[in-house]
C-alpha cells in the first residue's frame, strides 16, 4: 500500500553522481549545537544521527560559517580554518557509519545580519538599524577565497556534497540583491556582476576539488521588496547557475529587511491550514522547466506527504524539503514509509526559531508529548 501511494516520495534520485535513497531533504536548519568556537560537540552528532536513522534522504546542516567574522551567534559551526576539519570528519563519519543518509553542510557568511555586519554596500540594516561595513575589492576577494577552502575542507571532512548559501539576506544573496548591492566595481550593478562573487566562488570550489562533488544553492528567487530581486530576475540568476553546472537549486525568498517577527506571525510561515503549505511553490514552478540535469529542491511549508507524493509525479519538483516536522518528529520519513501518512505533529508554533537564541534547537511540541510520555 505504501509502495503504490509514496511511491515516488521513497524512490532514490540523484544529485549530480551522488544517489539520495529518497525524495526527503532536511532544509538547512540552525542547531546551534557546535562549540562557542564552532567545533563539533556530542549534542551536536546526536542531533544529525537521530535525523539520520528517522529516514532522510539527505540531510543539510545548519550554516555552516566560512569567515571568522562572518557568524552570528556563538554555538555555530565553522569551517574557516583546517583545525575545524577532525571534528567535522567525526560527525560526518557518524551519519554514514550509522544509516545511508546523504549530508551536506550549509556554507555561509552572515554579511549585514552578523556579529560584524560586511556587505557589499554601506546600507542600514532596518532590523536592526546597524550599518554594516562595506567590503573594499580586495576584502570581496577574501571571501570568495575563505568560501572556496571551506569548500575544499568540507570535501577533505568527507561530506557527500555542498550547499551555498545564498538566501535569506546573507552575504551571497546581498550580493545577488540590487537591494543591497549598490557597487559599482565588478561586484556590483548589473545581474552578471552582482552574480560574480557566486560564480567565482563555485569555479574556485570546482578547481579545488573537481567536477564530481556535487554544488549546490540555495537561492534567493525572490526578495518581496521593492528595488530586490524579481522572480523573473531570480529565474535568470538560477538558468545561469544551471548553466554553470550547480547540481541542484532550492528555490527561496524574503530578506533580512523583512522584521523576523513580521515573519514569524505570517499566516503562510505559520502553516496554519492546507492552503498555507508549500509557500515557494510557485518559484518551484518557474524555475523547473530550465533545470536541464540540474534538480530542484521544494522547501517551505511541505506538510502533506500525498500532496509531496502528487507534486514529484507531476515532475513538478525533484526532492521536498523540511525543517520544522522533523526538529518535532526526526522520524518522520520513517513513519510515512511505514504507512502512517498523518500530518506531522510540528504546529509551526515556531518555538524551535527562539530556542536557539539560548542554547540547541528545541521544540515545544516534542517536549510536552514526551512529558505526557513519562506522566502516563
Amino acid at each position: 500500500m505504501m509502495r503504490m501511494e509514496l511511491k515516488t516520495l521513497f524512490s532514490p534520485e540523484k544529485i549530480g553522481n551522488v544517489e539520495i535513497k529518497n525524495r526527503i531533504v532536511r532544509s538547512a536548519t540552525y542547531t546551534h549545537s557546535a562549540t562557542n568556537d564552532g567545533y563539533v560537540t556530542d549534542e551536536m552528532i546526536k542531533f544529525h544521527t537521530d535525523l539520520a536513522n528517522g529516514g532522510i534522504g539527505l540531510m543539510i546542516t545548519g550554516i555552516t560559517t566560512v569567515d571568522k567574522i562572518g557568524t552570528i551567534s556563538p554555538g555555530q559551526a565553522c569551517l574557516y580554518d583546517d583545525s575545524y576539519i577532525e571534528g567535522q570528519k567525526k560527525f560526518v563519519d557518524a551519519i554514514h557509519e550509522c544509516s545511508d543518509a546523504k549530508i551536506a553542510p550549509q556554507l555561509s557568511h552572515s554579511g549585514r545580519q552578523g556579529l560584524t555586519p560586511i556587505a557589499p554596500s554601506a546600507i542600514t540594516f532596518k532590523e536592526d538599524d546597524r550599518m554594516p561595513k562595506e567590503l573594499t575589492n580586495e576584502e570581496v576577494k577574501e571571501v570568495i577565497t575563505n568560501f572556496i577552502n571551506a569548500g575544499r575542507r568540507a570535501y577533505e571532512s568527507g561530506y557527500d556534497m555542498i550547499q551555498l548559501n545564498s538566501g535569506h539576506g546573507w552575504l551571497l544573496c546581498n550580493f545577488l540583491s540590487p537591494f543591497t548591492n549598490k557597487r559599482t566595481d565588478e561586484y556590483g550593478g548589473s545581474m552578471p556582476n552582482r552574480m560574480r562573487m557566486l560564480v567565482e566562488i563555485y569555479n574556485g570550489i570546482v578547481d579545488e576539488v573537481g567536477k564530481s562533488f556535487p554544488i549546490i544553492v540555495k537561492l534567493q528567487t525572490q526578495d518581496f521588496i521593492e528595488e530586490g530581486i524579481s522572480l523573473d530576475e531570480g529565474k535568470s540568476i538560477a538558468k545561469t547557475l544551471v548553466d554553470l553546472g550547480f547540481a541542484a537549486i532550492e528555490p527561496s525568498g524574503g530578506s533580512g529587511e523583512i522584521s523576523r517577527l513580521y515573519k514569524i506571525r505570517y499566516p503562510s510561515i505559520k502553516v496554519q491550514s492546507q492552503d498555507d503549505e508549500n509557500y515557494f511553490l510557485p518559484a518551484v514552478k518557474k524555475l523547473k522547466p530550465i533545470m536541464k540535469d540540474s534538480k530542484i529542491i521544494l522547501m517551505g511549508g511541505v506538510r502533506n506527504p500525498l500532496t509531496a507524493e502528487k507534486l514529484l509525479q507531476e515532475n513538478t519538483t525533484d526532492f521536498i524539503a523540511m525543517s520544522r516536522p522533523l526538529i518535532c518528529e526526526p522520524d518522520l520519513p520513517n513513519r510515512w514509509k511505514d504507512g502512517d501518512f498523518s500530518p506531522p505533529l510540528c504546529n509551526s508554533c515556531n518555538s524551535c526559531y527562539f530556542s536557539t537564541r539560548s542554547g540547541i534547537v528545541a521544540c515545544t511540541v516534542k517536549e510536552k508529548l514526551l512529558k505526557e510520555k513519562l506522566n502516563s
